[in-house]
């Protein structure tokens, strides 16, 4: 699943008639560098959440065909948040462990080693702490997950999911957080360090910087 519900208030005036998935870096939008890596790593069913503008990301992804994927798409009136996009969600992802990413980020991790996980609850990709949030948000601590005194890493927005996370869940907006630190607090969220690169997406300079390096990689 890859989460495009957002607004990207910060991202203004770029995602006043664009969605932020939408923003192109190295050529492409964001969103279609993640489904590309998807498609690579042998997904094969994509559920994309989408609110504002959503109609524009349906526009230019469509089924999935052109990447050998099936996309199918949970329409929101409202953005729900993290939490309440993937519960909504749920009937489309099926009840085994599922992929979530966030539209907002680029990586060049490989996802393909996520594919077979088996989280108890949840199974978090973290990263070194970036200069925009340089407190971090968990510990990583013998494969495990804990909201606990230590060095910090940041939630990279992947994660492998078991359905069960939301148990006695209800529609509406509310946020995946709480959820996993509840999970983190029983012992059931692991995790692992991310080793390539990752960007976070969140205002219009890291999109810059973003597109500089993908350029510099592909040349003129």
């Amino acid at each position: 699943m890859i989460l495009a519900a957002g607004r990207g208030e910060r991202m203004r005036p770029l995602t006043d008639h664009t969605p932020k998935p939408l923003l192109v870096a190295g050529g492409k939008a964001l969103i279609e560098h993640q489904i590309e890596r998807l498609a690579a790593a042998g997904f094969e069913d994509l559920v994309i959440n989408h609110a504002h503008l959503g109609e524009q990301i349906e526009a230019l992804v469509g089924d999935g065909a052109r990447w050998g994927i099936r996309v199918r798409y949970s329409r929101e009136e409202r953005a729900l948040e993290t939490g309440g996009g993937i519960f909504q969600a749920l009937p489309l992802v099926g009840p085994e462990p599922f992929l979530v990413v966030n539209g907002d980020i680029w990586t060049d991790l490989a996802f393909a080693g996520l594919r077979t996980l088996a989280p108890r609850l949840a199974h978090l990709v973290l990263v070194a702490n970036p200069s925009h949030h340089p407190r971090g948000d968990f510990v990583l601590r013998d494969g495990q997950v804990v909201d606990d005194d230590g060095p910090r890493l940041t939630f990279s927005g992947i994660g492998v999911y078991h359905p069960d996370l939301f148990a006695g869940c209800r529609p509406g907006a509310f946020p995946l957080a709480p959820l996993l630190r509840q999970a983190m607090a029983r012992g059931q969220v692991s995790g692992e360090r991310l080793a390539g690169r990752w960007f976070d997406i969140g205002t219009p300079e890291r999109l810059q910087a973003l597109d500089r390096m993908l350029k510099a990689q592909t040349g003129p």
